[in-house]
């Protein structure tokens, strides 16, 4: 199934397009973009972001807190990751903590441009759970 994904470099670069062939096991992934086909090696990836439009919204602020009724979190951790550049993101994930260099999250905001999130380890400052009847951090 075509995905379109947008990666998001160590480097600050940004590759956006449709990759058929994502897979945390393997080393490199292939997105075709509008200049053609781009390979990708996860090890050089921050978060590779599966998105619903890869046009997005910069303006828009995703919601950081969780309604209790959200069936998502059952059986899920919620967590705050907290990337060497300062980004931040709230999520759930179904394994904590994560044993693979790479894992995947969902966005805890249903609404978010954001399916899912393959993440780089190697890329992040900071992992904890956080309690889904917490306010948001911002």
């Amino acid at each position: 199934m075509a995905n379109f994904v947008v990666a998001n470099l160590l480097t600050g670069g940004v590759v956006k397009g449709i990759s058929l062939d994502v897979d945390a096991t393997r080393p490199l992934c292939h997105i075709r973009a509008d200049g053609g086909v781009v390979k990708v090696k996860l090890a050089d990836v921050k978060a590779l972001f599966f998105v619903r439009d890869l046009a997005g919204n910069p303006e828009r602020n995703d919601v950081q807190a969780v309604a209790a009724e959200d069936p998502r979190q059952r059986g899920a951790t919620m967590v705050e990751i907290r990337f060497k550049d300062g980004e931040r993101i709230v999520a759930f994930t179904n394994r904590y903590p994560p044993r693979t260099a790479f894992h995947y999250v969902v966005p805890v905001d249903p609404a978010s441009n954001n399916s899912r999130i393959l993440i780089n380890q190697a890329a992040v400052a900071s992992l904890t759970p956080v309690s889904p009847d917490r306010e948001s951090g911002g």
